[in-house]
């Protein structure tokens, strides 16, 4: 799962990740291209909306050089103000800087996540130092930072009220921690260093891409053992697109390699499929990363080096909730004894269920989702495949609306196809308003489907997020997913992950509804916080009014039978060893390579030998190699910040079980109204950890992770 959220900067551009943007000294000399589509104010209904019907690849580069000119004259007539630094004055000028780039970036996010094109990588590859430059120019400007620390400085005596001292806070923090305070040589340095690593995030992600579009297994009629006609269809369809007609295609993505291992009985074709997906970014050809990473590592320390600390996840947690790599790492030490004793009962069941039927193998990565499905069958009577009958897309998509109604008071309308501009045919819009005084929140924009050129994954953000100290501003939402589309005429039918993860990101969507911030730089989040409201949404999948009223069958309209409900319910610690173990081997990977010494660093030998010393099994990989974790080395949203997940999970846990002690359960109104006025609406205009205080009366506690997750519960 991975996200990116849209707040306010001097600028946001989306490469797999927010990457802060930057140019070059040449973009002074050039004329400005006059009446950009892609800068222009938006107009329509709903407080103006992109038209994305009008965007074209030969209008980025002019746009997004345009765009940054823009800012940076809004910057430096900021820096030169002649009277006393406010607050007001600059502050809030810095808020609405760079509005016109802000609209560009809406749509170079859209062609760059979800529209790639090597025409588009090329520009990609082109813009990125430039971005890297703009970003220095605006963290580095001298006169700017003065003016910011006079009035941080003045707020430490005389505080602001509580959103305009946080603003401050933030952006005073923001600027020093990238170099503000540093002498001339060294800001020239770390220019340089961000410039360097813009472009090799670039190239990291475009690799993976590479390697996504172009390993892809192609089955004959006699292959397809195990799968379903639903798959089946689909693959032959996507073999038919890609000029293979009579054949099906097993593409490098998750939604169709999770599948395809879950059920295939071809075992030698889990094995290419297995290998392709995991080797992505490490065959040893000129889209490697291997190098790249060893490069990305040395210039990030190097640059922390240049501020006075030790390490990059030192220089990068000390914003977030978890504030030292220490105390990451010890959560998640304190997890991973007990998911890897799970894994090794997991194993041992599922080569006992081979054993049996004389399969004659010892349990491989590739046979692991195989297996898992013959033991919860055999443990559980639940047949995944049974349960995913259950779950169409568009029922789903009625019951995650559903629970926004009932939660936060939402109504979600489907707005006619033709009446709000879309990028792709595939992108349908709602439009969101309060059920009560019918007032619009804003639109709600799905991506459902995987295709060429969209990156991998499901993730979620807003081409406008809510502000109102400039007028009210309504919300621009969007979700994106990797489903693998149907042929003509059939549901959608994802799997309970699949689903979990569908809900998972209509929480990010929620966060940003749900926003009444006054200021943009306040709709941002700290990264091991922000990903517990989208973890807590998912909770409301397995709610007995979602299961009851929309988990039906597409064909016969039926129910999903109570006996199936009750074998969900009774397999939910099912699997931990494996989903808990993947995951945490990414984000421990994270934190050691950032703390780690990386001068002569090789990447695929740190890798091994750390996973050796964590006595990782070997039956099962990471949920995110090195070579192709985007999340980390193709920007740095979440670099030194993947375990986020598991620190949201603990508040997750424990938040859950404080809906299911309420009265009303998961529908309480008054769990509910709690939960959006401190969980959802504040996004980062308080303290996170204070923000739970309030909602839970109490920090939360590990021990209901562990009990989620079936796992021994330590001492508290």
């Amino acid at each position: 799962m991975t996200m990116y959220h849209k707040t306010k900067q001097p600028i946001l551009l989306f490469v797999g990740i927010i990457l802060l943007a930057s140019c070059n000294n040449a973009i002074e000399d050039k004329e400005p291209v006059v009446d950009n589509v892609l800068l222009k104010e938006w107009t329509g209904p709903y407080g103006g909306v992109p038209d994305f019907d009008l965007m074209k690849i030969e209008d980025v580069k002019a746009a997004m050089i345009q765009g940054m000119e823009l800012n940076l004259k809004d910057i430096e007539a900021i820096a030169n103000i002649s009277d006393a630094a406010t607050f007001k004055n600059t502050i809030e000028s810095m808020e609405r800087a760079g509005q016109e780039l802000e609209r560009g970036s809406a749509y170079y996010g859209i062609l760059s996540a979800n529209m790639s094109s090597p025409e588009f990588r090329d520009i990609q590859a082109e813009l990125a130092p430039l971005f890297s430059e703009f970003q220095s120019k605006i963290t580095q400007n001298a006169k700017l930072f003065q003016r910011i620390k006079t009035v941080y400085d003045a707020s430490l005596e005389n505080p602001l009220p509580a959103d305009q001292q946080r603003v401050v806070d933030l952006t005073y923090k923001r600027f020093a921690m990238n170099g503000a305070e540093l002498d001339a040589e060294k800001k020239a340095s770390y220019a340089a260093i961000n410039k360097e690593l813009s472009s090799l995030y670039t190239k990291f992600s475009n690799n993976v891409l590479h390697d996504e579009e172009n390993y892809v297994t192609y089955l004959t009629k006699d292959q397809l053992g195990g799968l379903s006609q639903g798959y089946i269809k689909s693959a032959a369809r996507i073999a038919t697109d890609k000029g293979q007609e009579g054949k099906y295609a097993i593409t490098n993505s998750r939604s169709s390699m999770d599948p395809f291992l879950t059920y295939s009985t071809q075992r030698e074709l889990r094995q290419q499929v297995w290998t392709n997906y995991y080797s992505r970014g490490d065959n040893g050809d000129e889209y490697d990363n291997n190098e790249l990473i060893a490069d990305i590592l040395k210039l990030r320390r190097k640059r922390v080096e240049l501020l006075g600390y030790k390490n990059y996840a030192e220089w990068r947690l000390q914003d977030r909730m978890a504030k030292t790599p220490e105390n990451a790492i010890a959560l998640m030490e304190a997890v991973w004894p007990a998911a890897i004793a799970r894994v090794a009962e997991e194993v041992e069941d599922m080569q006992a269920v081979a054993d049996a039927s004389e399969d004659n193998i010892t349990i491989e990565s590739w046979d692991y989702r195989f297996y898992a499905e013959k033991v919860r069958k055999e443990k559980y009577d639940l047949n995944s495949d049974e349960v995913k009958q259950y779950l169409a897309l568009d029922r789903l998509t009625d019951a995650m609306h559903y629970v926004a109604g009932e939660l936060f008071n939402y109504k979600f309308s489907s707005i006619p196809e033709g009446t709000i501009p879309v990028y792709h045919e595939d992108v349908k819009v709602w439009e969101v308003t309060d059920k009560t005084s019918g007032k619009n929140i804003g639109l709600w924009y799905l991506d459902p489907y995987a295709r060429e050129g969209k990156r991998s994954g499901a993730w979620a953000n807003t081409f406008r997020g809510h502000s109102s100290f400039d007028g009210e501003k309504n919300v621009l939402a969007t979700n994106n997913s990797n489903f693998v589309k149907p042929a003509q005429g059939e549901a959608l039918l994802i799997s309970w992950d699949d689903a979990t993860t569908f809900f998972h990101e209509f929480g990010h969507a929620l966060h940003f509804f749900s926003s009444t911030v006054r200021y943009p730089a306040l709709n941002g989040g700290v990264r091991d916080y922000t990903e517990f409201q989208s973890q807590l949404l998912e909770r409301w999948l397995a709610t007995d009014k979602v299961m009851n009223n929309f988990l039906v069958h597409p064909e016969t309209g039926g129910a999903m039978p109570e006996e199936l409900r009750a074998k969900i319910k009774n397999a939910a610690t099912f699997n931990q060893g494996f989903s808990t173990t993947e995951y945490l081997a990414s984000a421990i990977m994270d934190m050691k390579f950032h703390v780690a010494d990386p001068t002569n660093i090789d990447v695929d030998k740190f890798e091994r030998e750390t996973l050796a010393e964590l006595k990782m099994p070997k039956e099962l990989p990471m949920r995110h190699r090195t070579p192709h974790f985007g999340h980390v080395f193709s920007g740095e949203g979440y670099a030194t910040a993947y375990y986020g997940y598991m620190w949201a999970d603990v508040l997750t846990a424990d938040a859950s079980e404080a809906f299911a002690e309420a009265p009303g359960g998961f529908y309480d109104e008054e769990m509910a109204a709690k939960l959006v006025k401190y969980l959802f609406a504040p996004r980062n205009s308080m303290d996170p950890a204070e923000a739970y205080r309030l909602f839970r009366g109490r920090d939360a506690k590990i021990g209901a992770l562990m009990r989620d997750r079936g796992f021994p519960v330590p001492a508290e």
